[in-house]
């Protein structure tokens, strides 16, 4: 989701696997063809005048494509983490190479790649793949402009790191279905001392520079190491999470019994004898770390951590505003949004302020289900029902609509104690996995009744699963466009996701309504507060202050969002950032085309295209916008 990593390595996997770790990926799949649209068009209807420029235009675009689609592929096949995500088999018995040889080598390969874009003639390229060079360029250079930024990061902290993530990509990436599957597993599994020792060196690299986490993220970082290593095969009740996974999947299959029970052995001294001891030694690493840590919150304790956090916020909203600028910005929406609840407040014969009737919201039993299994499916079975209800209502939004299915499911017990509150895994690249909207039911109060119609719509439909799943089906673009990542573009359609349904009639219930203006004000409170930490020096509890104070959310929302904050500087402000652009975009266009404006076309020029930037959204939408003035002008 943003510039952090749990690895040094630069380029398109880097990105994905830092969006993968923070629970909201964009890894697509794509199409057949290397052509873009207009190649195509131009292609089908050639004339005598136009044959020979025409030719030389195909002839440089298709170049172009090609040469975009080997950038991507190299590195993919670099990453074997990434492939995983994809489902490609090739390298599945390996991890990611996290030394700062490999990080060195990435750098030179992504020169080089810029180098070869160059040789490019820009101006014989049609204009769908002038687009794909500019953000070709673009990604390039900001990879290599980012370069010495690539320590100033945590790897691992309570969101995400490879601590928690190389269990998750095992069960959920890992598939089992014959005899190379599961030694592949094997194969992983004993190679993790060596990759935690590269972590570890990561981890003493950056303490050596003052980049160490604040002492509030060590305690989860060992308890969910600690709770990977506990059960059978070794001490404690229950089983592993990773022996219960192999063991599992291994039932399913039809391998011969005697091969079975073969590979359960060699499981059994996989896990003693390699990840017992990798999550030992790496737990010994941090809790040496946690001795060195202190309490200072922001990045601006790093050396230069100012120069830092103003680059983070540039890669995340793919804007301009400067920290103070998106602070002021965080202020406003919070008054804003304060009038339309009170509204909403009177409108249900609430008498007491705005602060009451948070509490009220958070204390009043009526508006959580029980934190029992019983309750926790109820929260599973209508979250699904109000995304089956919204497919239904597709078309009355958009013209084109994803293929990939999805499911809703709860996080994982290994790790929902310090999950976020709930997160979207795209399909898989042969459409063998659906795509999942991730809920965190491990605390109910945390997951109250009335907005849960937000939050559904927001990872499911018409949010994430729509946009990301339009994205892996688009045909016609070169795939690190469909792989792309855009933080501000991505979140801030899953935003003004949770708005669209109201404009069609839904959030029938005040309540419900209510918690769609109480999701929309926590990524308001999330401008003021990712920029205090991080450039006002706000402490920790500060924010957490903040939230509880001009929120109704359950105070553990506000200490997972603050420790969020933290650990991810910037990225929590792509959110509002992005809704408020893509809501400004269609008030222009509804503006200036008046009866011809069309949400459905607005949808499309949205999505058709895949994730981009924020200013070249805006491009996408004025041509939108004179294309349809043009017959009218003629």
């Amino acid at each position: 989701m943003n510039h952090l990593s749990s690895s040094p390595q630069s380029g398109f996997a880097r990105r994905a696997l830092i969006a993968l770790a923070v629970s909201t990926a964009l890894l697509t799949g794509c199409g057949e063809s290397e052509q873009t649209p207009a190649a195509q068009s131009v292609a089908k209807k050639p004339t005598a005048e136009t044959t020979t420029p025409v030719n030389q235009q195909q002839s440089e675009s298709q170049r172009a494509n090609a040469m975009f689609d080997e950038f991507f592929t190299q590195a993919v096949m670099r990453s074997p983490m990434y492939q995983s995500y994809l489902g490609i088999k090739q390298d599945q018995d390996k991890w990611d190479d996290l030394s700062e040889q490999r990080a060195h080598e990435d750098l030179a390969i992504t020169k080089a790649n810029l180098a070869k874009l160059k040789s490019l003639d820009y101006q014989q390229l049609d204009e769908q793949t002038k687009l794909s060079y500019r953000l070709m360029q673009q990604q390039l250079e900001d990879d290599i402009n980012d370069f010495k930024w690539r320590h100033y990061n945590y790897p691992l902290n309570q969101m995400y790191g490879l601590h928690s993530g190389v269990v998750s990509l095992l069960i959920n990436q890992h598939a089992i279905t014959d005899k190379k599957d599961a030694e592949d597993y094997l194969a992983r599994l004993n190679a993790l001392p060596a990759l935690f020792t590269q972590l570890s060196e990561n981890l003493n690299l950056r303490a050596s520079k003052g980049i160490i986490a604040p002492r509030f993220v060590y305690p989860y970082v060992i308890d969910d190491s600690k709770n990977i290593i506990s059960g059978a095969p070794f001490e404690g009740e229950g089983v592993s999470p990773i022996y219960q996974d192999f063991s599992q999947k291994l039932a399913a299959t039809e391998i011969a019994e005697d091969e079975q029970k073969a590979l359960l052995a060699e499981l059994d001294k996989a896990m003693l004898g390699a990840v017992g001891p990798a999550y030992q030694s790496l737990i010994e690493t941090v809790e040496k770390l946690a001795d060195k840590a202190d309490s200072r919150d922001g990045v601006w304790k790093f050396p230069d951590g100012d120069a830092f956090y103003n680059r983070a916020l540039i890669n995340t909203t793919t804007t301009a505003l400067t920290a103070d600028e998106i602070h002021a910005i965080g202020l406003q929406e919070v008054e804003r949004i304060h009038s339309e609840m009170r509204a909403i407040m009177k409108s249900v014969n609430f008498t007491g302020s705005l602060q009451d009737f948070f509490k009220y919201l958070r204390e009043d039993k009526r508006f959580v289900y029980p934190n029992t299994e019983q309750g926790r499916q109820q929260y599973l079975t209508e979250a699904t029902a109000y995304i089956d209800n919204m497919k239904q209502r597709l078309d009355e939004l958009f013209i084109t609509k994803p293929k990939a299915d999805l499911i809703v499911k709860a996080v994982e017990p290994f790790r929902e104690k310090s999950a976020g509150k709930a997160f979207y895994q795209q399909p898989s690249m042969d459409g063998s996995r659906p795509g999942t909207y991730y809920a965190n039911l491990y605390d109910m109060e945390a997951m109250p009744i009335y907005q849960m119609e937000a939050l559904a719509y927001h990872e499911g439909i018409p949010g994430h699963h729509m946009q990301i799943a339009i994205a892996q089906e688009l045909e016609g673009i070169p795939k690190f466009r469909k792989f792309g990542r855009y933080t501000a573009y991505t979140e801030g359609w899953g935003l003004y996701s949770e708005r669209v349904p109201k404009e069609i009639g839904l959030y029938q219930d005040p309540y419900s309504d209510f918690g769609r203006l109480a999701m929309e004000l926590w990524r308001a409170c999330r401008l003021v507060v990712d920029t205090g930490i991080h450039a006002k020096k706000w402490t920790r509890e500060q924010g957490i202050e903040y939230y509880m104070n001009n929120t109704p959310n359950a105070q553990s929302d506000a200490v997972k969002m603050v420790e969020r904050h933290i650990v991810m500087p910037g990225q929590a402000t792509a959110y509002k950032i992005g809704m408020i652009k893509i809501i400004e975009l269609r008030e222009k266009a509804k503006q200036t085309l008046k009866d011809q404006f069309d949400i459905r076309e607005f949808h499309d020029v949205v999505l058709a295209k895949g994730p981009v930037p924020l200013n070249v959204l805006e491009t996408f939408v004025d041509d939108y916008i004179a294309s349809k003035q043009a017959p009218a002008n003629n």
